[in-house]
């Protein structure tokens, strides 16, 4: 093989680069449609030929060119070489992004991309959507408008810039200097919805704007109601600024109007005042209600002042601070206080009453820290503060009889075994008898439980190997006091304090394959601070109680162990029938339980003078855990549990299976024998059921005490079998019966209920039985959910126009029954009865009330009627008769922004101190 060599050799020819590189770049962009320049012929180079491509119509085209120096490098391209071209100073310096549905032209004469029907372009931080939209690129000038047709107009411009969008039928927009003009322009600056005559856009911050309007309403082009002002000056997100200004009401002006205005739009909270709403009560005189100042404090928290006065001297002061911290925690924090005067000082019926209230809700997200917990839930005050309380938002919670809280703090220490801490206090309030039960604070602590005889990654099997213990402490200081005295020495001076320690030892196997068995026993070692000594005192010829302060403790224990097994049972009746079976399982179990006396931790007393009577007592008694008992109790319990449900044939043609319904939830039976007794050995027999029928509507729960033993004539329960006294095998001694139900027009409806009311968190009802809050300084408070639209309406087959008017129903009735001593009395029977009807799909009716058939009364009782007015809203509220007489109107704007534009007239609870 022999290698070839050719040479080659090139002559050099004379042309001009910047057609060929330009040629170049245009057939590699060729997939546009653009009409280039003409351009003086040198009389010498090489001329470059560029195909035009072809108009692309009905075709939809998105692709990224940068327009660099069209305007003046092309014009000089001959004449300069192109290291020495100068990019001009109208040239774009972003990328465009546009599309178009049917075409999209660039002009190069004109200077001039048009974009049309859907046209949408992009050009750094602005975002155009269009019908039409032009861009002159010598000028920097965008032009944007309507898509008109043979059905009118459509695709108005959208224009988007950073967090600012406006919509308008025509604009008219600078790229460079970031001017603008708009013509009906349509924006949204926080709960405003703006439309402009004219708006001139001198920068990113600063609008002007002609003839404008301003609502809430959701409908901008034809709203229920508006303001309008000749001159105004828009700051985004910060500001609106108005000159003469009126407000309009269906398109009817008002002689409501201003000068001048100024609007916070600004999306962060703002602080301002709370005005407040106005009238006048029987015998307080005038009043301001709800009124105060809102302090927007920063991003995490915020706080309420507000309150009441009324001209007879009455006054109420209230804090509420909202805060919350993202994957960390949430809570919120309410401190009231009232100052209320019944008469004149100086007449016989003057009467003077402080009552208060603190709430507190703190809850942890579980995000925060897996292994402690923080939390609290606080209800405290003036057991008379709910009752006396003036405010409308407190009717609803004026029938609570308990107020409790609770703050705990909990710690879980990943050891082995782990051990679990927890810090808290509590508190519990009646209201009707002012007793207050609390303990600060209250300790515990365990040990996870424990297998002695099994191996950690062993299965827990068989008597031995499930043999476990654990370790438990709780300390207690215990407070028992009143209202009267909260926290006031007295307080302090009677509180118990004390230590318990537990373990228990367990076990549970199976015996004979089916029965369950279950051992334990359990050690207790009790150490208190507070004991007392009893003795006879001579002086004051009576046995005296001492308090002993000092450390003391005793010691328990006991035995208790369980067999139980499960029996099912299932009546056919055949597949073809309707009613198919019926299956009834059954859980009997039997239990013993024996605990020693402890005897030793008994004394004497002398009970009189004479030496010769005298009685045992532990000067545990009245402790923080009770006392040890003297006698020991070797006690057989003996319950059954029963449910029972049936199949049925399922109506559906689609189901394959039969369906299950619940017959009887539960039907229970438990008794016990004290074999160590030596008289009423047997406790009475205790019998309950429950069950839910009506597709799970009614509610239905029952129970019965049965006493096998007779009473005496004077009735004591004496050692004779009642059947053996003349009577049937049981006495009923009491029994209770409680229903309730609830439907609605679509099912689930009547069940909902809210559990951030008010009324739940002062402790009432979250349901409306016993009424609903009515909470003047919140105008957003509504019957109407946000996420039903009542403007919904359904069209039957036969053209008639049909609105859907959805209604719910809860009703309940409690009875209960006493024979303890043959009274045979009812000693209570109440029905309650709550709905809401949508009377058109705008008017919405709501009522509560009930009848006590023991006292012959009707209970708490509550009407309620709301119009939705679109951007408005108007409700009225009224409560007849009784302690907590009042009635309420309101109209105002929905909006949190103008909810100081509204008329809100009530009188408030008639409410005597006394009470």
């Amino acid at each position: 093989m022999s290698h070839t060599v050719t040479k080659l050799v090139l002559k050099p020819l004379r042309t001009n680069l910047f057609n060929i590189v330009l040629s170049a770049i245009f057939l590699t962009i060729g997939l546009t449609d653009c009409h280039a320049q003409d351009i003086r012929k040198k009389s010498r180079g090489i001329k470059a030929e560029v195909k035009q491509p072809a108009t692309a119509l009905n075709t939809p085209i998105a692709d990224t060119i940068k327009i660099d120096t069209l305007a003046i490098a092309e014009k000089k391209a001959a004449e300069k070489p192109a290291d020495t071209v100068k990019k001009p100073k109208n040239a774009l310096d972003g990328i465009i992004k546009r599309q178009a549905d049917d075409y999209e032209k660039l002009d190069q004469k004109k200077k001039e991309l048009t974009l049309y029907n859907n046209a949408h372009l992009e050009y750094k931080d602005i975002e155009l959507k269009a019908g039409i939209i032009r861009m002159k690129y010598e000028t920097n000038e965008v032009f944007a408008g309507r898509f008109k047709d043979s059905t009118g107009y459509s695709q108005y411009p959208y224009f988007k810039q950073g967090s600012n969008v406006v919509e308008a039928d025509s604009i008219h927009f600078n790229t460079k200097t970031k001017k603008a003009r708009v013509w009906n322009s349509r924006s949204d600056q926080g709960e405003f919805r703006i439309k402009g005559e004219v708006t001139k856009k001198e920068n990113d911050s600063v609008y002007f704007i002609k003839n404008a309007r301003f609502t809430t309403s959701k409908n901008i082009d034809d709203p229920e109601y508006y303001f309008l002002a000749y001159r105004a000056k828009l700051v985004p997100g910060q500001k609106v600024i108005v000159g003469p200004t009126n407000m309009w009401i269906a398109n009817v002006p008002t002689p409501l109007g201003i000068p001048f205005a100024f609007f916070p739009t600004t999306s962060e909270a703002e602080s301002g005042f709370i005005v407040p709403s106005y009238g006048d009560s029987n015998n307080r005189g005038y009043y301001l209600q709800n009124g105060g100042y809102y302090f927007a404090l920063g991003d995490f928290y915020d706080l309420a002042l507000t309150g009441d006065y009324y001209t007879n001297g009455s006054y109420g002061l209230r804090a509420a601070s909202s805060y919350a911290k993202r994957y960390k925690f949430t809570g919120n924090v309410n401190i009231r206080f009232e100052n209320l005067i019944t008469s004149e000082r100086g007449f016989p019926d003057y009467l003077r009453a402080k009552n208060y209230n603190i709430q507190w809700s703190h809850s942890q997200d579980s995000k925060a820290n897996p292994t402690s917990r923080f939390s609290a839930s606080v209800n405290m005050g003036s057991s008379k503060y709910y009752r006396q309380s003036l405010n409308t938002i407190n009717v609803g919670a004026s029938l609570v009889n308990n107020m409790n809280s609770s703050v705990s703090y909990s710690k879980t220490f990943q050891t082995v075994p782990q051990v679990n801490f927890s810090l808290s206090a509590t508190h519990s309030q009646n209201t009707n008898t002012e007793a207050i039960n609390m303990t600060l604070p209250t300790l515990q602590a365990s040990v996870d439980r424990i297998y002695p005889f099994a191996k950690a990654d062993e299965a827990k099997k068989g008597f031995i190997k499930n043999i476990n213990l654990q370790y438990t402490l709780r300390g207690e200081n215990r407070i028992n006091t009143y209202d009267s005295l909260f926290f006031k020495p007295e307080m302090f001076r009677d509180a118990k304090s004390g230590l318990q320690h537990t373990i228990p030892l367990s076990t549970n196997f199976k015996i004979f394959k089916y029965f369950s068995v279950s051992a334990s026993t359990n050690y207790q070692e009790t150490w208190v601070m507070n004991t007392i000594k009893k003795g006879y005192n001579e002086a004051q010829d009576a046995v005296v109680t001492t308090d002993a302060k000092g450390f003391d403790a005793y010691r328990t224990y006991n035995f208790s162990s369980s067999i139980g097994t499960t029996i099912y049972g299932t009546f056919d009746f055949g597949t073809d029938k309707k009613l198919q079976a019926i299956r009834h399982v059954m859980r009997p179990s039997v239990s013993y339980s024996y605990t020693p006396s402890f005897d030793q931790y008994f004394d004497r007393y002398q009970l009189d003078a004479s030496g010769t009577k005298y009685a045992d007592y532990t000067r545990f008694e009245s402790g923080l855990f009770g006392a040890p008992g003297k006698s020991y109790s070797n006690n057989v319990g003996i319950s059954v549990n029963n449910t029972i449900e049936a199949k049925v044939r399922d109506d559906d043609e689609k189901a394959t299976e039969p369906k299950k319904i619940m017959l009887i939830n539960n039907l229970n039976f438990s008794t016990s024998y004290n074999m160590a007794a030596d008289s009423l050995a047997w406790s009475p027999l205790r019998v309950t059921a429950g069950t839910n029928l009506l597709k799970n509507k009614l509610n239905l729960n029952f129970g019965t005490t049965l006493d096998p033993y007779a009473i005496s004539n004077s009735g004591q329960r004496i050692n004779t079998f009642n059947i053996d006294n003349g009577g049937s095998l049981f006495r009923m001694t009491s029994a209770n019966i409680t229903l309730n139900y609830s439907l609605a027009s679509n099912d689930g409806d009547a069940d909902k209920k809210d559990e951030n009311s008010q009324t739940a968190r002062n402790g009432g009802r979250t349901d409306d039985l016993f009424g609903s809050t009515t909470d003047s300084g919140d105008t957003r408070t509504s019957m109407f959910k946000e996420e039903e639209d009542t403007t919904k309406k359904k069209k039957t087959g036969s053209k008639f126009f049909n609105a859907d008017l959805p209604w719910d129903l809860k009703v309940a009735y409690s009875l209960t029954y006493s024979n303890n001593a043959r009274e045979k009395r009812i000693s209570g029977s109440s029905l309650m009865m709550s709905g809401n009807l949508d009377l058109t799909p705008r008017w919405k009716m709501g009522f509560s009330s009930g009848y006590d058939f023991v006292q012959k009364g009707v209970t708490f009782t509550q009407l309620r009627f709301e119009r939705d007015l679109l951007s408005w809203r108007m409700d009225f509220n009224w409560v007849p008769f009784g302690d907590n007489t009042y009635w309420g109107f309101f109209i105002g704007i929905k909006s949190s922004v103008l909810s100081d534009i509204k008329w809100d007239k009530r009188q408030v609870p008639d409410r005597q101190i006394g009470n």
